[in-house]
């Protein structure tokens, strides 16, 4: 008989807002649940589900802000990402494509729609994560991997089911091209009707899914809609999704916890409140570059 993995809980996001002018997120953690001691090594987890972003002669995004000890996953479904940071690295990512920043020791970037995009306006989809660094490497130079939709891994549902999509770690022997600090899982699945996805994560790996589209059944007969998210106990056992609409859509991130202190204050995410407070020393002292770029 096979034993499925607990489902804890099922839960949604905090209400819409504006990050910046151009991000219209739910935030499912830390701010919509507090997930940030449980969900280790993830730290925030911002979803700018569908939304149509009407012609613009400004760009739209956020400005020069900085990060240290961690590092931010976007993850575009729709629409176009722009970004440079006061090192000089500048690039784009779009539907499909993965942009894996590590902050480590601290840089300032900017985020903001691609200047084409902008100004013919159009639909925009996005996810960002934040993927804590362990204390070992929360000063590592910054460094980024631009993760082109072509070099994803990708691995066939049985009877024409549908097809995973993998960024970071593996799913059925198939890798992804992520370079991670930590073990992470992190891929997406799309779906056909009555498609089924059968797999197992090692049960101290935290682990959830987030329905980006359509609707799915978990495990034996919990049905879960789009915008849920699905966080499962840390019991050993297979995780079934089945897609019960054409075209549904999930996003899976497992990944194993870092057994350290986390302090978070704004865009910095370290292992006590002193080094917090460096941090924004740092920042404003210049040590993590000049803002004007």
């Amino acid at each position: 008989m096979t034993t499925f993995r607990p489902i804890e809980g099922i839960f949604k996001g905090a209400p819409f807002h504006m990050v910046g002018d151009g991000f219209r997120v739910t935030n499912y953690f830390p701010s919509g649940n507090n997930f940030q001691q449980r969900f280790s090594p993830f730290i925030l987890m911002d979803y700018n589900a569908p939304f149509e972003f009407p012609p613009s002669a400004e760009v739209k995004g956020v400005g020069a802000h900085p990060h240290r000890g961690f590092e931010t996953v976007t993850i575009a479904y729709e629409g176009y990402i722009e970004h440079h940071d006061n090192k000089g690295n500048h690039g784009v990512i779009g539907p499909g494509d993965v942009q894996w920043m590590t902050a480590g020791s601290g840089l300032l970037h900017k985020e903001y729609h691609e200047r084409e995009f902008s100004r013919r306006g159009g639909l925009f989809q996005m996810i960002q994560l934040w993927v804590n660094l362990p204390r070992a490497n929360k000063m590592n130079a910054p460094k980024y991997q631009e993760l082109p939709k072509e070099r994803m891994g990708r691995a066939e549902l049985p009877g024409g089911g549908g097809t995973v999509r993998i960024i970071a770690g593996e799913y059925d022997g198939v890798k992804g091209p992520a370079q991670t600090f930590t073990p992470v899982h992190l891929f997406d699945i799309s779906f056909n009707r009555n498609g089924k996805a059968d797999f197992e994560l090692p049960a101290s790996f935290n682990t959830a899914a987030l329905v980006l589209r359509g609707s799915v059944k978990v495990g034996e007969d919990k049905v879960v809609h789009e915008n849920d998210f699905i966080l499962f106990g840390n019991s050993p056992g297979r995780i079934l999704i089945e897609g019960l609409t054409d075209d549904a859509l999930v996003i899976v991130l497992s990944g194993e916890p870092i057994a350290e202190p986390v302090v978070q204050h704004g865009p910095f995410v370290m292992n006590s409140r002193e080094e917090i407070i460096e941090a924004f020393q740092d920042f404003q002292a210049g040590k993590m570059g000049n803002p004007d770029f």
